[in-house]
């Protein structure tokens, strides 16, 4: 092969690469653009850190025949797949192409991702789907469910291996869903993305019930209503920050810790705490309020905000060390338990112990949630799963009841019995089986009755009770709390407990694994 033979052959190495690069062609890059999306390698440069794209397996193309795909044949099988940056950390990606055959999912384009997904398991990095597929690829039959398996199997091993975060940015219908709802963190922009199972017309032709797409499956749903979803934002590129965001906040696998970040030295002492909290343990507040005092400033990542309210999940820094935070949020059901809120905390919690973050939890909760809907629901076996969580989970663990602790959802809610390391309250702390009112209507109850003023007999009670038991004290006797804190010193006494507990190392019993109340 001479000189000249050599350039052919590297011109037309250039030429395949531009072919793969245009993916479905101009006409449908320009469709993608008039809804308002951008390309799958617009994504990737976006996401990632200038220049850091190494693209991976960019020749795969489908081996099926029938149903014309011969003559439609694109190249790249409709995803980009390869290894970038994110702020200087490495990272594993796919983008899916909708211009290419929409994005749906066949035998290679599975083993495409798959190859990928192994790839970031070995390494030990975060991975990330950008997502935008209508579905499985119906031309290639079961191929196509293959496909779909050999992605849910890798996201099911290396769930607690490497974190996964899935980014809706179109269509997520059928067995496409399925692969986001194993992954850690689900992120959906509005008007353009939306997941479901079965699509409106589906269901319009089974049921009868007429439904549009977005108010189906869409962000706003999915972030309130299903809680399938933990994010949502107005555009792409606020996904793509959100994603670099996130990942700032984690470990690259579970065998790290996340990193420490600078922060500048200030006072911790916070005077507003005491006003932020309400003394009369009746009155509403809200914990967020509480939250950005004892992080560092404007380091809290608000997690599911807007599912399941009545409890607070997110990411913060203290100290600049990651923390994972969960907080009854007396705003909404004065801060009880339900199933909603259940899963919601029991998830964030297993997420943090598989990642070696941290846990606070500011506890100020009644108990669960009363209500025949709720017992029918299963808040049994919801309610369980947080005390799983906690109990399973090995990361530091350090708890501060701020006013009232009652009931299961006292111990549920990380106590010292299910392994709590720190347990903190404030002086105001209520921690008893139940409320004064409702334990001296039962412990009472005769001597009420067979009063001549039972009114003032049973005020009476309920003071004797609170007396007893509004007090933070007697679990302190107990050795139930470890300590009793001024308000204004949370944040001091949350840092020293830190780095108290930086090198914990507790071992659970050997097992395959649990079995966790699903």
């Amino acid at each position: 092969m001479n000189g000249a033979d050599i350039y052919d052959k590297i011109n037309e190495l250039y030429d395949k690469r531009r072919q793969v690069e245009l993916g479905g062609g101009d006409g449908r890059i320009d469709k993608q653009h008039a809804k308002g999306k951008l390309t799958a390698r617009e994504r990737i440069e976006y996401l990632l850190d200038e220049g850091s794209f190494v693209e991976l397996n960019p020749f795969i193309e489908t081996r099926a025949s029938d149903f014309g795909m011969n003559h439609n044949s694109a190249k790249g099988e409709g995803v980009v797949t390869g290894y970038g940056k994110v702020n200087g950390k490495s990272i594993y990606l796919f983008a899916q192409d909708f211009t290419v055959y929409g994005g749906a999912l066949g035998e290679m384009h599975g083993k495409k991702i798959a190859a990928v997904m192994d790839l970031a398991a070995k390494v030990g990095v975060p991975f990330i789907g950008l997502n935008d597929s209508g579905g499985a690829r119906i031309q290639e039959g079961v191929s196509s469910l293959d496909g779909y398996g050999q992605v849910f199997y890798r996201n099911s091993i290396y769930s607690g291996v490497i974190p996964q975060i899935s980014v809706i940015m179109g269509p997520s219908a059928g067995g496409a869903v399925y692969s986001p709802a194993i992954t850690d963190f689900v992120i959906m922009v509005e008007e353009t993305s939306q997941m479901f199972i079965t699509g409106p017309k589906v269901i319009e032709t089974v049921t009868g019930e007429k439904i549009s797409s977005e108010d189906l499956g869409g962000a706003n749903i999915h972030n309130s209503k299903s809680g399938n979803a933990h994010f949502k934002t107005k555009t792409e590129e606020e996904a793509l920050d959100l994603v670099r965001t996130i990942i700032d906040y984690l470990p690259s696998n579970n065998k790290q810790k996340p990193v420490k970040k600078a922060y500048e030295q200030e006072d911790h002492f916070r005077d507003e705490l005491t006003d932020i909290v309400p003394f009369n343990a009746v009155r509403p507040y809200d914990v967020k309020k509480v939250i950005n005092q004892v992080v560092d400033e404007q380091s809290f990542l608000e997690i599911h905000e807007n599912f399941a309210k009545n409890i607070v999940v997110g990411f913060g820094r203290m100290a600049g060390e990651t923390v994972g935070l969960v907080c009854n949020q007396p705003k909404y059901l004065a801060g009880g338990l339900d199933i909603d809120s259940s899963d919601k905390a029991a998830r964030f919690i297993r997420f943090c112990d598989a990642f070696n973050i941290p846990l606070i939890t500011f506890e100020d909760v009644t108990g669960f949630f009363p209500g025949v809907k709720q017992e029918h629901g299963g808040i049994i076996r919801h309610g369980a799963k947080i005390l799983y969580a906690y109990s399973e989970a090995t990361v530091p663990k350090i708890t501060v009841i701020t006013r009232k602790a009652f009931g299961g959802a006292y111990v549920a809610l990380n106590s010292k019995s299910i392994g709590a390391d720190i347990v903190y309250a404030w002086p105001n702390a209520e921690i008893a089986v139940m409320g004064p009112e409702g334990a001296a209507n039962i412990i009472f109850a005769k001597e009420i009755a067979e009063s001549d003023n039972p009114e003032q007999v049973r005020q009476e009670k309920i003071n004797t009770y609170r007396d007893k038991f509004a007090n933070p004290y007697v679990a302190a006797g107990l050795g139930m709390v470890d300590d009793v804190i001024d308000p204004r010193e949370t944040r001091i006494k949350l840092i020293q407990a830190l780095e108290m507990l930086y090198n914990k190392q507790e071992e659970r019993p050997y097992k395959k694994h649990g079995n966790i109340p699903l």
